[in-house]
This record gives structure tokens, sequence and C-alpha cells, in this order.
């Protein structure tokens, strides 16, 4: 039987006896369904492909996700991006470049988290310091961070986090103890043990127990687990945005670590709780607002108020060059300090854009502009950078040949065969920087300039200005653009939708979703009547908070809600972060979000039409068909 060759595949005698009978019974049924399917097509012929894709796109999030896909197409199930394969799952290899193999390690890696999270909580319960739980607190996010979309590749570096994961619970479980405090219930999860011993290839046979298909045939509920996905994602991006808090020193165990590592334990359940979950899911949005605003806080500590910054967008000729990605201001802090007077000029790219709005960093004079757009063209931009590049967090995909002997990553970004830096020493990337590269050939004139710096302690003292505007007649609305930037066609709609927005109209746009608005002509130099610009660029994905702080504020000053304001959200989405941004925005109660370019594939139906229902949530459509609709505030 093909249920039972599989069963034996996924289950090594090692990793048997780690496994709960509760899990082997549930992979079984899984499995035995399968062979239902996969005789069932092999007695009537393969469905033919376009039958399956349009069948799949029809029924994605709509039936049980273990009756989507024959197990003998899906050697991994991961749906967690929006550009996962026809909007349903990537079962052989992802879109992002992620193996069934890394794709198994980092679901052990989860329910590691998992597991260290429901000790975690019992060990604040017995009376844990909030020193006792720093171990904890700092594995958990570099842990969580390392499975977003485009960060860790390396089976090697996850089976590592794995490893110190389980010294971690190790360490919980004997505090507990010693403090004669309570045992979490009994459970799988909680009594989860995988010996130092497992090596990365028995670590990826547990991952495949515990997947998305695993969990939602424990669960047997389709809504309580989409409820949970969109929990768990929203709970990854969450712990990316305050591990970036935690690297500039910035940490709250009281209003962060304690509630997250909450939210966790609640997603290791299989009870099919779906008030519990969407709950669970709000709150995700209600500490990512308290995160966000560490984060904006901590950036604006140890880097200097962000101000409006014009950021040189072409070359500099005839020196060496080192390029840094991602959106970590810590590492290029340090990296800049390092290059100084070494003759080595620094370019930004992507999302590290931003960085040009913060006085301490634009003091180093050889930052000297931005280079390239965003994530997805990197195959192309690093293979024209002449010099090395540093890539610091998301977004990262495969290298190509041509580059990937100069590129290098650091914190929790891994591919394996790439240099990985520890302890932001730069020292080998600033000395092949001044030994192989030259630099570009000449410097590009006229230059052409960006503008960053929009950050909501600029925008906020605009604010009357604004409103003057508005009750003026000269501002008819203001237009929220931005998010996540990806490959598909089709995500070209929010250049549409900015450029045809009215020229009385604000445009505020961040994250790397901006790059499709900051290079249009039709944009760049636009104004209004009373000379604000047309577009402001916020800055990172990480900067959000701004956004949410201009428009609380405003609403403020005008008496009103946030959802009474002349404001209209398109919102392009991809990744982890992106969600935890979402839920933020649900626990606020904004409603009226167009998110696109497509819905994520794991909300179901039900969930869908509870969104729709007390959100207004939207799909992007038709440019001009959903501009007259914002335009009549809907």
């Amino acid at each position: 039987m093909i249920g039972q060759a599989i069963t034996k595949r996924f289950l090594s005698r090692s990793i048997q006896r780690t496994v709960s009978l509760q899990h082997t019974k549930c992979l079984s049924t899984i499995t035995m369904k399968f062979d239902k399917i996969n005789e069932r097509n092999s007695n009537n012929g393969l469905i033919k492909r376009t039958f399956q894709k349009t069948y799949y796109r029809r029924l994605a999030s709509t039936i049980s996700v273990e009756a989507a896909i024959p197990v003998s197409k899906a050697e991994m199930f991961c749906r967690q991006c929006e550009q996962t394969k026809d909007g349903v799952a990537c079962t052989t290899l992802g879109i992002c470049g992620k193996t069934p193999e890394t794709a198994a390690i980092q679901d052990t890696l989860l329910e590691v988290i998992k597991s260290v999270a429901i000790w975690a909580v019992a060990a604040r319960k017995a009376g844990a310091t909030a020193e006792d739980m720093m171990p904890a607190n700092e594995w958990t996010l570099r842990a969580a961070f390392s499975t977003l979309t485009n960060v860790n590749f390396s089976e090697t570096r996850i089976a590592e986090y794995i490893r110190q994961g389980m010294v971690v619970k190790r360490d919980l479980v004997t505090l507990v103890k010693n403090k004669n405090g309570a045992l979490p219930e009994s459970s799988d999860t909680a009594s989860l043990d995988l010996p130092d011993s497992l090596n990365p290839l028995q670590l990826e046979e547990f991952g495949r127990t515990v997947g998305i298909l695993e969990n939602s045939k424990c669960m047997g509920h389709d809504d309580a687990n989409s409820l949970n996905e969109i929990g768990t994602y929203g709970a990854k991006g969450l712990s990316a945005y305050a591990c970036h808090a935690m690297e500039m020193g910035y940490m709250d165990e009281s209003n962060i670590m304690a509630p997250l590592h909450e939210i966790w334990a609640k997603l290791a359940s299989h009870e099919p709780d779906v008030d519990g979950l969407l709950a669970n899911a709000l709150r995700v949005g209600q500490v990512n607002a308290a995160t966000m605003a560490l984060l904006d806080r901590g950036h604006c500590d140890r880097f200097g108020a962000p101000t409006p910054t014009q950021v040189r967008m072409t070359a500099v000729g005839n020196k060496a060059n080192i390029l840094v990605s991602g959106h970590d201001m810590v590492d290029l802090y340090s990296l800049l300090e390092q290059t100084q007077d070494t003759g080595v000029n620094v370019y930004t790219h992507g999302e590290m854009l931003p960085a040009h709005m913060y006085p301490k960093l634009k003091a180093f004079k050889h930052l000297v502009g931005n280079y390239g757009t965003a994530w997805q063209a990197q195959k192309f931009e690093f293979a024209t950078f002449p010099g090395p590049i540093v890539v610091t967090t998301n977004c990262i995909v495969e290298p190509r040949k041509k580059y990937r002997g100069r590129i290098y990553t650091t914190n929790e970004v891994g591919v394996d065969g790439v240099q990985h830096i520890v302890g932001r020493d730069f020292s080998k990337v600033i000395q092949q920087a001044q030994q192989e590269t030259l630099g570009f050939p000449r410097t590009v004139e006229p230059a052409r300039f960006h503008t960053v710096g929009f950050n909501h302690r600029v925008v906020l003292p605009l604010a009357n200005q604004m409103i003057e505007a508005v009750q003026q007649g000269h501002l008819s609305r203001i237009f929220l653009i931005g998010g996540c930037d990806g490959s598909e066609w089709d995500r070209s709609y929010y250049t549409d939708l900015a450029e045809a927005t009215p020229e009385d109209s604000l445009i505020l746009t961040l994250g790397c979703a901006k790059n499709r608005l900051i290079h249009s002509p039709k944009l760049a130099e636009a104004k209004l009547a009373n000379g604000m610009p047309r577009l402001m660029d916020m800055g990172q994905c990480n900067d959000s908070y701004s956004a949410v702080v201009v428009a609380i504020e405003l609403a403020k000053a005008l008496g009103c809600t946030v959802n009474d304001l002349p404001l209209s959200l398109a919102i392009s989405h991809l990744e982890q972060k992106a969600a935890a941004v979402f839920l933020t925005l649900l626990h606020l109660g904004v409603r009226n979000i167009r998110l696109g370019p497509r819905l994520p594939a794991y909300v179901t139906p039900n969930i869908l039409k509870y969104l729709q229902e007390n959100y207004n949530l939207m799909p992007t459509g038709d440019v001009q068909t959903d501009l007259k609709l914002m335009m009549a505030g809907k």
C-alpha cells in the first residue's frame, strides 16, 4: 500500500519513539485517504492539467487540504505566501525555491517553537523573571524569523535552531519543576523531546508528521485550521518584527514576549476552537501593534528621528562598492563604521532604501545612494552590481553562479554554500570589495533622486495643512498603496491604481511594493495645490506603524473614526510580516481594505465571509472600477 510505504519513509525508528500515537494515527488516516485518491486516479486516468488548475483554483481553501492534492504529488505542502503555486499550495518545490526537505525541517522547527512556548507560559506562571526568560525569548524570535518566506534555506542552520530550541525547552522544564510550578496540560507538543543525535534527514522525517496536512486532519475542522494558519503566519511576522527590535536592544517582556508565547501555545492545540483561534489571531494584531511601536521607537532612538532626504538612485563611479539588502539597520550601521575611510562606497538595496532618512546613517558620506528595486529582481540586479552583497534579512532567493561567490548573509538568513557573517564582522566583505572589484565605470549624470523619510513624525506636523486642503476641496482623497512586492504580472495593479488617482489626491506608500510607484515618471515630481508632494514614502514594511499613527491622529483631529476618513487602502501582500500587519489593521477595526493580487490560499470561504461581513475585506479587481468605489468611500 502506498500509505504504508509513506508512513515507513516518514517515520524512521528513531523518530517513531518521539512521535505520539495521535500523530501516527492522524498520518495513517491521511495516507489511507490518499491511497483511495491515487487508486481512483490510476483507474480513471490522470486528471488533465488544465482541469486540475481550474479545479484547484476554485477549491483553494474550500475543502480539506488533504483531499486537494494526491500524496504522490505532495512532496511538500506550503502555502504561507501569496505566490503559492496555483493559489493552492507549493507541493513539489516552493515558488520561493524552498525544497521539500527544507519545508519539512522548518515544520519540525515550528513544532519546537510551540513546545518552547508551552513551557514558557508555564515558567512565567511559576514565577520566572524577565532575566530567566531571556534565552527563550531570544531563541523564539530568531527561530520563528528563520521560517519566514525567503529567509533561511539552509537545513544545517535550521537543524541547529532545533537543537538550540530543545536545550531551551529542557531548561524551562527544569525551571518550572524547581519552582514547583504547575506542569502544562499533557500533549504531544508539550512532551516533545527530539534527541540531539538526530541528523537533518531524521528531523525532516519528523517534520512530515507535523505539517499542515497532518495538523489539518488532526484538527478535523477546516475553518479552525484556517484560523490556526492565519494566526501562525501572523505570529511569524510578529516574531520577525520583535526580532528587529531586539537587535537594537529593545524587548518588552510583559506586553510582547509573554503574550507572544501564549499565542504560540494556543497554536499548538489541535482543538477546533473557532472562537478562540479567531481571538488568538486578532491578539496577534494587538501585540504586533505594540511591537511595531517599539520598533519605531528603537529606530528613532538609535539612529535619530527620520527626516525627508533625497537619495541618489544612480551610480557613482570609480570606487569599490558594497551593496546591503534586507531590513536590518544595525547591520548597515556596523558596516558603515567598518568601511569608513577605506575607500569603499556603500549602497542600499530594496527595503534598505529608507536607511537614508536616519541622521546617524546618512551622516556617513560613503553611504552614497540606492541601487536596484525590490527583492524579486535581485537575480538580475545582484549579478550586475560591481561588488559584494550583504543580505541582512528577508528576502533572499537562490543566488546565481555569477554572484554566488560575493554574496554574504547575516542574522537569520541562510543559504547552503553562501558565506554567513557572525558577530557583524564585515572584514571579509570589505577585503573582497577592495581587492576584486573596480566599481561602476563612471558616475551617471544627471543624477536621479528619490525622497524618503515621510515618517509619522514628519507627516503629522502637516496634518493641519492636510485637513485644510480637505476642507477647501484641494485634497480629494488619501490613498495608502503599499506592502510587499512580488513577481506576478498582476502586481502592476498597484502602479496602474496610483497613476490613475486624481491629481488632487495624496498617496502614502511603504514596504517594497513602493517600487511599483516611486519609479513612475507621472508621480515622481507631482505636487498638490498647497505644494505638498503627492507621493510620500513612509519607509520599510517595518515602518508600517507610521501609517497607523497618521490615520489615528488624523481621525482624532477631524473628530471621526479611521473608517470615516477620506482614506482608501490598497495593500499588496506576500509574506508573513504582511500577515501580521493585516491582523493589526483588523485589531484596530479598519475596514474597506483591498488586498491582492490574490487573497491568501489558507483562508476558507467561511472565514472570508466573516472578514467581508465584519471588515468589508475586498480583493483587488479592475483598477477603474476599484478607483470609482474608493472615491465614493467604499
